[in-house]
């Protein structure tokens, strides 16, 4: 059975949450000085591991095991979102080095940009070749503007080679990660075997109404885009419930108006929407669910909305063989304290999942908190964790 070094796992993770370290946390945003440090940084541990490390053209660390025979693939991110936690991403990243540190045959990654500063998972797309030049070209950064093209040659990085996984060199691609939810702290549990990774489909909804005078314009005149979509969104919070699966969740994250000044109707606005489930006939029934309401709000709003389709991913449903190594994994290390569980947040894994077998495994969030320099989770359930990885990737590489 391979022996980690669960000290030096922690202490290792310790070390990189200094890297760009927000209060408790850390800003370690995509191709920032600090990210870039934390890749250099990272490089340096897969040596002392054994591995043999290299970045490519759009950020991806990787560290190549030297030896003969079939190779797992673990890992995850370490940019983090801003002002965010020091163990989205990194736990996975680290995690990996310590397997092979702990001699297991594994290449370990860390993606680019999985946070979605530039793109949508643009380093795991890269490295499976769905990433093409001129989606690169038309990148920015969703927070100033910067191109993703100018992003990379201050990064040094520009002209590197982007080369593709060889998904015959691998088993399967493993992932750990923090929950980033309450599900496993609520229950007491230390440790979530994942089924399946979520789908999330996402829509733009333009309202088109007529800008006018706050004062002049009587309440019966106005043509308010921005009321429509507030009706709008509380008629789709009193429809989902009767139509969504136990964890599917829904989200408004912009409500733009247009021109947005407290003394002038707004003319036009424009809603971000998403929802989110493992299971695909509960997407659609959404979706249908959002064009019907969208249709009949048509006919008895002054107004005219507008859905656009943003992205509509797929689930990623987690390997069998993989879970079962997992689960048998976590009864040794923590009988009757983990559980099956599906992700409700988009991983790198779900990428991996289209051309190897994939799994995830989950630690327990404090409070469920992620995305906030306050995420945390207990040292002794990292460490647990740890070793239910290295067993089972053990397992599985000799089924």
């Amino acid at each position: 059975m391979a022996q980690v070094d669960t000290d030096r796992f922690l202490k290792d993770l310790n070390e990189l949450r200094k890297i760009g370290a927000y209060k408790t946390g850390v800003h370690r945003p995509t191709y920032s000085p600090e990210d870039m440090e934390s890749r250099r940084w990272l490089m340096e541990r897969m040596r002392e591991a054994g591995l043999e490390p290299s970045i490519d053209g759009i950020g991806n660390v990787f560290g190549r095991h030297p030896g003969p025979g079939p190779k797992l693939l673990v890992g995850s991110h370490i940019e983090t979102q801003n002002h965010a936690g020091w163990l989205d991403g990194a736990l996975g990243v680290v995690a990996g080095v310590a397997l092979a540190r702990a001699g297991l045959p594994v290449d370990v990654v860390a993606f680019a940009d999985e946070e979605g500063h530039y793109g949508s998972f643009i380093g795991s797309r890269s490295l499976i070749g769905l990433l093409e030049e001129s989606e690169i070209d038309s990148l920015k950064n969703r927070y100033h503007g910067k191109p993703l093209r100018e992003a990379l040659r201050e990064a040094g990085l520009e002209g590197l080679p982007r080369p593709r996984l060889d998904p015959a060199r691998y088993k399967g691609f493993f992932e750990m990660h923090i929950e980033q939810g309450t599900q496993l702290e609520s229950q007491g549990l230390r440790a979530g075997v994942v089924t399946g990774i979520v789908a999330i489909w996402q829509y733009r909804l333009i309202i088109e109404g007529m800008q006018d005078h706050a004062g002049g314009t009587t309440m019966a005149e106005r043509k308010d885009a921005g009321l429509t979509a507030v009706r709008l969104l509380a008629r789709i919070d009193r429809e989902f419930p009767m139509l969504c699966g136990p964890r599917s969740t829904w989200t408004c994250g912009r409500i733009a108006l247009d021109p947005g000044a407290p003394s002038i109707i707004p003319g036009r606005a424009e809603v971000l929407f998403q929802f989110r489930d493992i299971d695909t006939a509960v997407l659609e029934r959404l979706r249908e669910c959002l064009q019907r309401v969208v249709q009949e709000m048509n006919r008895t709003e002054r107004t005219r909305t507008t859905l656009e389709t943003m992205s509509e991913s797929r689930p990623a449903p987690c390997d069998p063989a993989m879970q079962a190594a997992l689960a048998a994994a976590a009864e040794r290390h923590a009988s009757g304290q983990w559980q099956h569980m599906p992700s409700g947040a988009g991983h790198d894994a779900q990428y991996m999942a289209r051309v190897m077998p994939a799994a995830m495994l989950f630690t327990p969030s404090i409070g469920g908190i992620s995305h906030h320099w306050s995420e945390d989770t207990k040292e002794e359930d990292l460490a647990l964790n740890l070793r239910i990885l290295a067993d089972a990737a053990e397992a599985y590489l000799r089924g």
